[in-house]
């Protein structure tokens, strides 16, 4: 048995950190719009300086964003108003060298977190910055210089008084888990790292963006993350390694896009750039890929999006070909797949009021029934601006990043 934890206490109504409270991408809300365009139901929008793929959270009245200029020189922070969309104020951070990025990865791809109180962003090699809610900044960090030549765009996660903090990809790779109040090291896990982070022995690509998930497995709370060759759990209070699952390397290489998805017992991990996916259960200590693993395919469409497990199913929206699939997680069988009918997903699906919810990359956002019949299309609510994002849902409302405005949208 698998229970997802949320980041502590919080507003029914919020929506916290990447992929939600839960970390599941499973919105507990009820009552949201199903249709909208760029004219209807559209609350209000605000502009944004320039494109990003981070994701929008909303926290005790204000919303969230990051966003980064002049070649990640400058490296931001913006609160909004929730009600109103006013902006409230922007933190920056200057960073002079300029770090290596892939072209379609702009700095910024980190997406806050928040505890109704505080405010978390991590700005790679620039740091990882704590403000209060009226903008104060109360401390902050160096963890590190992180180059690779696809930059990065791992989410903190908060869970207990800790920032957990998945740092790479580059020459060094660890999990580490900070004091929320102070900010102070509680503990760092290295991974291994082959060569320069960047490729692998065989001169191919290797890195992993992967958000961690934090879930109470058998009685026992573990942070689980996708790393570039295998999966990890961690003891949240000494960032022990409890088990690990091997299967993520590629034949075009060791990449981990997504966070993994958690199927009551089974584990399911995605690989990126067509690699491999595998299915384990979470049982055991140690290198557990023998005796648990239950499956492993190669090769598979291009994943970036993170997926949901609803209805004995997990649901992925893929970025090439663009799919959308529904698997069994405990065989790893493609039960249906169909063309989208739209643009290529970055951006991770949500579950909110039975039904999934994902925005390509043409700012079209698909609802679909969880049905293992076939595709169930309920709409297609188009922005008509590129987005790479997750949508947040809170109280009824959705918020939705593109790469020119920060929307709320509402019935």
């Amino acid at each position: 048995m698998c229970l997802v934890f949320s980041a502590g206490p919080l507003r029914a109504e919020d929506w916290p950190a990447f992929r939600g409270p839960l970390g599941n991408g499973i919105s507990q809300e009820t009552d949201v719009p199903l249709k909208w365009s760029a004219e209807e139901n559209i609350l209000w929008k605000a502009p944004l300086p320039a494109p990003g793929n981070s994701s929008p959270i909303v926290s005790n009245g204000k919303v969230f964003i990051t966003c980064a200029e002049n070649e990640g020189r400058k490296r931001s922070l913006y609160c909004f108003d929730r009600t109103s969309g006013k902006q409230l104020w922007v933190r920056s951070v200057d960073y002079d060298k300029v770090m290596p990025t892939h072209k379609t990865n702009n700095y910024c791809g980190s997406t806050p977190a928040a505890d109704g109180k505080r405010v978390v962003v991590w700005h790679s090699s620039a740091g990882l910055y704590c403000y209060d809610f009226a903008g104060k900044e109360l401390w902050h960090r160096s963890l590190g210089e992180f180059e690779h030549i696809w930059g990065y765009g791992a989410s903190p996660v908060l869970h207990a008084g800790k920032i957990i903090l998945h740092c790479g990809p580059g020459k060094r790779v660890f999990m580490t888990a900070l004091d929320l109040e102070s900010g102070k090291t509680l503990w760092e896990t290295n991974e291994p790292v082959a060569g320069d982070g960047q490729y692998n022995d065989q001169r191919k690509y290797m890195g992993s963006w992967s958000t961690p998930v934090i879930a109470n497995v058998n009685g026992q709370t573990l942070i689980i993350c996708s790393m570039a060759l295998r999966v990890n759990a961690y003891e949240p209070t000494s960032g022990k390694i409890i088990w690990s699952c091997e299967g993520l390397h590629g034949k075009k290489g060791d990449l981990a896009y997504t966070s993994p998805v958690l199927a009551n017992e089974i584990c399911v991990a995605m690989g990126g750039f067509n690699g491999p996916a595998i299915g384990f259960r979470m049982q055991g200590s140690g290198d557990i890929t023998d005796a648990q693993r239950l499956w492993l395919k190669e090769p598979n469409p291009q994943r970036i999006s993170t997926g949901i497990f609803t209805n004995r199913h997990l649901f992925m929206a893929n970025a090439g070909p663009n799919l959308f699939q529904c698997l069994n997680p405990a065989t790893g069988e493609i039960v249906w797949q169909e063309r989208s009918g739209g643009a290529a997903c970055w951006g991770s699906m949500v579950l909110a009021d039975k039904h999934l919810y994902v925005t390509d990359q043409n700012g079209t956002t698909h609802v679909f029934q969880p049905s293992t019949a076939g595709l169930e299309k309920v709409a297609e609510n188009p922005l008509k601006e590129r987005s790479n994002s997750t949508p947040a849902f809170s109280d009824g409302q959705v918020f939705i990043r593109t790469f020119r405005h920060l929307y709320c949208i509402g019935k």
